[in-house]
C-alpha cells in the first residue's frame, strides 16, 4: 500500500516562500510521475507542476518562473520550491502519483494547506 504524506504548508505573507515536502512509503523509482496539484476553495482541483521518472518537468502557466519542482529518490521525496508567492496561490496542495504497468494505478497524499495573506 502506497502511502504519500506532505508537509510544509502553512500561511506565508505574499511575496513569501515555502518548501512543500511529499515523503513516499516505497520506492519512488516505480513511479512513472509525480506531481503536486492544488484545489483552492470552490474551484476544480488543478496540476500545479509535474516531473517524470526521467525528471521531466511540466508547469502550469500560473506558476511557471515562481515554483520548482524536484525529487530526492534517495530520500524518496518529492518537492516544491515556492517563491514570489500570492493570493491566488492559496489552496489545498496534493501530492499525486503515477504508476503504470499492466494497470495504471494512481495515489494522492492528504493535502496540505497554503495560505498567502496579501
Amino acid at each position: 500500500q502506497v502511502q504519500l504524506v506532505e508537509s510544509g504548508g502553512g500561511l506565508v505573507q505574499a511575496g513569501g516562500s515555502l518548501r512543500l515536502s511529499c515523503v513516499a512509503s516505497g520506492s519512488m523509482f516505480s513511479f512513472n510521475a509525480m506531481a503536486w496539484y492544488r484545489q483552492a476553495p470552490g474551484k476544480q482541483r488543478e496540476l500545479a507542476a509535474s516531473i517524470t521518472r526521467d525528471g521531466i518537468t511540466n508547469y502550469a502557466d500560473s506558476v511557471k518562473g515562481r515554483f520548482t519542482i524536484s525529487r530526492d529518490n534517495l530520500k524518496n521525496t518529492l518537492y516544491l520550491e515556492m517563491n514570489n508567492l500570492n493570493a491566488e496561490d492559496t489552496a489545498v496542495y496534493y501530492c499525486n502519483a503515477v504508476r503504470s504497468d499492466t494497470f495504471r494505478y494512481v495515489y494522492w497524499g492528504q493535502g496540505t494547506q497554503v495560505t498567502v495573506s496579501s
